[in-house]
């Protein structure tokens, strides 16, 4: 069967993983209610086309912290990739770097930072830090990163303590006390978006993770003033279906259907993007 968008991954990865795995890779905390309400809340958005427009050429390309991408999607970070493909994060950054893309590597990962940067040399990456309470240990490790080639750090504040992962309690999966998918706690990640944005007021570039299923809500993310997306779950099911191809199809797959959203809302480059393109559902 062929895979035409990121919810045929979704189905095919259930079906291959164990199902501790996929509990573990789908789930979140206690009721789930914040990963279901950030597709739903996507989906409550709709996107004002606008014609006449000249679309022959529309650049999906964009900046993050001034650093070139193709496009404003990107992968954020997960943990222990190796349940779902033997190289784990090694196929995932060689997928990143091949389409020109930033990948934030977990605290949690399941592969050696070290080779991770070595199959993925020239690949744009930040790392993601739970911060420890040895402070020490939280010195060593940034040190290490920036050794490797880091360009950034990105810091979990949203997890003061650790939200009660059912399924994996039920599976007896207990790869870490405090191992978490990346997963913002309430209001949902597009409701506060536009609140974070007028908060920082163009200080700051601003990031949505959370919810993303097709090329239109990243669309809708970047109208209501997201600089780009990162991608989690979707990213694991690509590498599930196919390890390093399977991620490149994901992010393949989401780049053309925003290619598609960005030329039927008349927009031909990131910057023309704005939120005059949104309008939220009466249902």
């Amino acid at each position: 069967m062929s895979l035409v968008c990121l919810m045929d991954f979704q189905a095919q990865a259930r079906e291959r993983l164990s199902k501790s795995s996929w509990d573990f890779i789908d789930g979140g905390a206690d009721e789930s209610i914040t990963r279901d309400d950030n597709i739903a809340a996507l989906r409550k958005i709709r996107l004002r086309p606008r014609y006449l427009r000249n679309v022959s050429e529309v650049d999906t390309r964009t900046t993050i912290q001034g650093e070139e991408i193709s496009a404003p999607i990107c992968i954020s970070p997960t943990a222990f990739h190796c349940i779902t493909w033997p190289d784990g994060e090694m196929s995932t950054a060689r997928a990143a770097q091949a389409a020109n893309i930033c990948y934030i590597t977990s605290t949690y990962s399941s592969c050696a930072l070290e080779d991770i940067v070595a199959t993925a040399p020239r690949g744009l990456r930040w790392f993601q830090l739970y911060v420890q309470s040895d402070w020490e240990l939280n010195k060593q490790l940034i040190q290490r990163v920036e050794s490797l080639g880091f360009k950034a750090l990105v810091i979990t504040v949203d997890a003061p303590v650790i939200g009660k992962r059912r399924q994996d309690i039920r599976n007896q999966l207990d790869l870490q006390k405090n191992l978490m998918l990346k997963d913002l706690q309430s209001p949902t990640e597009i409701d506060a978006l536009p609140e974070v944005v007028a908060a920082v007021n163009g200080k700051f570039e601003v990031y949505l993770d959370g919810g993303i299923r097709t090329g239109n809500d990243v669309l809708k993310a970047l109208a209501l003033g997201a600089k780009c997306i990162f991608l989690g779950r979707p990213i694991l099911w690509g590498l599930a279906c196919k390890g390093e191809r399977g991620v490149q199809e994901v992010l393949n797959i989401l780049k053309s259907e925003f290619h598609t959203s960005m030329s039927l809302a008349g927009c031909r480059s990131v910057s023309e993007i704005n939120r005059d393109l949104i309008q939220f559902s009466r249902l």
